[in-house]
């Protein structure tokens, strides 16, 4: 039978101290026979058991917590491998460069540590950035990879795809922060973009940062539908979509550390 942890720290808690109530009274009587001094040396004896214990507790509690932090961690580890497969088969499907998806989430991360995002904020955007496209999933082929222009009625069912990406990670539990980047990178600074017209700093930041770097990759690279731009025209365009498209405070830490961000999109995904 396996026994949880709290069972054993109690137990233990409880062996302890009647084994030292036991002998340090027995000890005391022994040695002592004035009833002040006794008081006095039970006083000292009742100390020394708190800070005691405390200390083993504290040793004992701890080691406990850290296998749970690596028992979560795992998890986590898990969650994100499985994530991962998902989202490069839909790459494969979207005939997208490489590893795409990931590729933008490491260089969104180092922004956004960058940012100064960090903890569960930082996970979060890590897990949003990977399934930023996740709402792709419900549209057709015929929309997705078409190599022209897409038409009307095309482009009102691609703008349906952040909604689909939101309400599909509200139906798992550890995604629920992760929807922002999903819901809202194809809002716009200026509150053109869609599907809220959100503006400024009303747009999450987590979907602020995602935007610069996505509108990066999406042009420095090929896709079906156009070449990839040379760098000095992406540049260009990132400039000039600062304060319009994209949060101007974060193009400007782009550029300032792009040398540094882009390496991150080059390392081979672990």
């Amino acid at each position: 039978m396996k026994i949880s942890p709290q069972f054993r720290i109690a137990f233990f808690y409880v062996l302890l101290s009647v084994l030292w109530i036991w002998f340090s009274d027995r000890a005391l009587n022994a040695m002592v026979h004035g009833q002040a001094e006794l008081t006095f040396l039970q006083s000292i004896k009742g100390g020394l058991f708190v800070l005691l214990t405390g200390i083993v507790l504290y040793w004992m509690i701890g080691r406990d917590l850290g296998r749970l932090k690596a028992v979560n961690q795992t998890l986590r580890d898990g969650h994100q491998q499985s994530l991962r497969v998902l989202v490069s088969a839909m790459d494969i499907r979207h005939k997208e460069t490489g590893d795409h998806s990931d590729r933008v989430m490491r260089m969104a991360a180092g922004l956004a540590r960058l940012a100064g995002v960090h903890g569960d904020a930082l996970r979060n955007l890590e897990f949003g950035a990977l399934l930023h496209d996740i709402g792709k999933l419900a549209l057709p082929d015929a929309v997705l990879v078409k190599p022209g222009r897409l038409n009307e009625d095309e482009m009102a069912l691609m703008r349906q795809h952040p909604q689909i990406g939101h309400d599909l990670l509200q139906r798992v539990d550890f995604l629920h922060g992760a929807a922002d980047i999903p819901y809202s990178h194809h809002e716009r600074w200026d509150g053109s973009g869609y599907p809220q017209g959100l503006h400024g700093e009303a747009i999450p930041l987590a979907a602020r940062i995602f935007s610069v770097v996505d509108v990066w990759d999406a042009l420095i690279t090929a896709r079906v539908y156009k070449p990839a731009w040379p760098e000095a025209e992406v540049l260009d365009y990132l400039r000039h979509a600062a304060g319009s498209q994209l949060d101007p405070n974060l193009v400007a830490l782009f550029l300032e550390h792009r040398a540094e961000i882009t390496r991150l999109g080059d390392a081979t995904s672990g």
